[in-house]
């Protein structure tokens, strides 16, 4: 057990005062991911201090994703995952397994760890009083080995058209956390698949949050993604959406880039990439002064 000084703990509380005014009554958009999804101890200290923003005054939501487990799920049931461009093609079948693994087991894993750190919550997808209205995406073009383009549909995976946040409302100023599945329903009632990144972008976006935090399982932006030292620790959009031009930010790395440029120039203060695996550090982002991560400005 690490002994604490009483004078360091005092620090610790008056450099958080400021934000915690700062803040205070301001929604937080949470989106859990990578390492603070899959293992069970993450998750409940992610869960604790989401609590802790609550209690201090902010008003903290929460969106997951669930790709892991949800591909785990269709291997016992013998059904192989197949993905296209990142994205994971979604018949019927598979869109069963994908309603039953983010709502029947992740979402309400999440508000009963939620609960047990004494919150208040309710999980919801966004099916739930139509809360994101989509549409299926359009075919996606992928380059065959020979140079042919192929044209394939990736089923039930759906684009964002709109938001209708009013019991998001009702639930934030019932002093709930909402723990919200990344799910759609199109025109004629289906559901759709939808990215968690870009569900709590746009979320982010459209309730006015005062920042979006994105876990996942790296530093934050790397100018160099094998040297955790060459993290960026404060960044304009524009000068971020050169690094995407240059080539520097790649692969997976980049839905993340977009969706926290998208939510900053939609009126989110500031977006923030953080390392899940490292215990707390939402907190170390939101009340210090050198944050742990990379925070995303205009």
């Amino acid at each position: 057990m690490v002994d604490y000084e009483p004078i360091d703990i005092s620090n610790v509380l008056i450099e958080a005062l400021p934000y915690i005014k700062k803040f205070h009554n301001k929604k937080i958009m949470i989106k859990y991911g990578g390492h603070a999804m899959i293992d069970q101890h993450a998750m409940s200290s992610t869960a604790r201090d989401t609590v802790l923003l609550k209690y201090v005054g902010m008003q903290p939501l929460v969106v997951h994703g669930g790709g892991p487990d949800i591909s785990r799920a269709m291997d016992k049931m013998g059904k192989t995952p197949k993905f296209v461009g990142g994205l994971r093609v979604t018949d019927s079948e598979t869109m069963d397994i994908v309603k039953m693994v983010l709502i029947g087991k992740i979402n309400i894993d999440i508000v009963s760890k939620i609960g047990l750190h004494g919150g208040k919550s309710i999980g919801i997808s966004g099916k739930d009083d139509f809360l994101i209205e989509a549409s299926k995406r359009d075919l996606t073009k992928i380059q065959q080995e020979d140079g042919e383009i192929l044209e394939v549909d990736l089923g039930y995976v759906g684009k964002i058209n709109k938001i209708n946040s009013d019991l998001i409302d009702v639930l934030t100023q019932e002093n709930y956390i909402p723990v919200i599945a990344p799910l759609g329903t199109d025109e004629s009632g289906n559901t759709l698949n939808l990215n968690a990144d870009t569900v709590a972008g746009s979320l982010a976006s459209d309730i006015n949050a005062e920042k979006l935090v994105v876990l996942t399982d790296v530093p934050g932006i790397l100018t160099d993604p094998d040297d955790p030292e060459s993290i960026i620790r404060r960044i304009h959009v524009d000068e971020l959406k050169e690094l995407v031009k240059e080539g520097i930010i790649t692969g997976g790395m980049i839905p993340k880039v977009e969706t926290c440029i998208n939510a900053v120039e939609n009126g989110v203060k500031t977006a923030h990439i953080l390392d899940g695996r490292i215990e707390h550090s939402i907190l170390l982002e939101i009340f210090t002064k050198d944050g742990i991560g990379t925070m995303v400005r205009e």
